[in-house]
């Protein structure tokens, strides 16, 4: 079994990064872009088979090192 993570700022926290593609991309002559928000995607290999425990699993690892829950929100998606 395996879990997908996606961890994004939370909304109205400062993403420099973001704006900082989002300017690259404007100076390559793509137009239409109003923001950028850049996240990350952790994939783990579980050996987990209950779907329902993993995501509670994944949950606590989430909660105490894969995010910074003051600034970042994250999903937990078991594939």
């Amino acid at each position: 079994m395996k879990a997908r993570v996606t961890i994004m700022l939370k909304d109205g926290v400062l993403d420099p990064q973001g704006e900082a593609i989002r300017h690259a991309l404007a100076g390559l002559g793509h137009k239409g872009v109003d923001g950028v928000r850049q996240g990350k995607v952790i994939e783990l290999d579980l050996t987990a088979t209950d779907p329902a425990a993993a995501t509670t699993e994944v949950t606590r690892m989430c909660e105490s090192l894969l995010a910074n829950t003051v600034i970042e929100k994250y999903s937990v998606e078991i594939i």
